[in-house]
């Protein structure tokens, strides 16, 4: 389900999936089918690792990234759930084609 607030979505973005919500900041955003296509598959991962472990795993990615590159967008830019979101936003038939547990890219340094 697509909820526009702009308060649920952090400065500098414009979307943000928190099972079972996707939040976007703007409601034109509806119609980006690229961001809306990353953020299921934010979504899927989430699902994936059963939520909570998504969130455990995103933010030790997340702090790892962080005193690996020393800067706050090459982390996050880095972190594996991102790379794969990145990789994958403009093919609208990624989900379709996916494996369910799709980890090959997780332990990439």
């Amino acid at each position: 389900m697509i909820i526009v607030s702009k308060y649920m979505v952090p400065k500098h973005y414009l979307g943000i999936t928190i099972y079972p919500f996707i939040f976007l900041k703007y409601s034109f955003l509806k119609e980006d089918a690229v961001l809306v296509n990353h953020e299921r598959i934010h979504f899927r991962q989430q699902i994936e690792l059963l939520i909570l472990p998504f969130f455990i795993l995103y933010v030790l990615e997340f702090v790892f990234r962080l005193l690996q590159f020393k800067s706050w967008q090459m982390a996050y830019k880095n972190i594996s759930f991102e790379r794969e979101a990145y990789k994958n936003e403009n093919d609208p038939n990624y989900l379709k084609s996916r494996p369910f547990w799709n980890f090959k890219n997780f332990f990439k340094i």
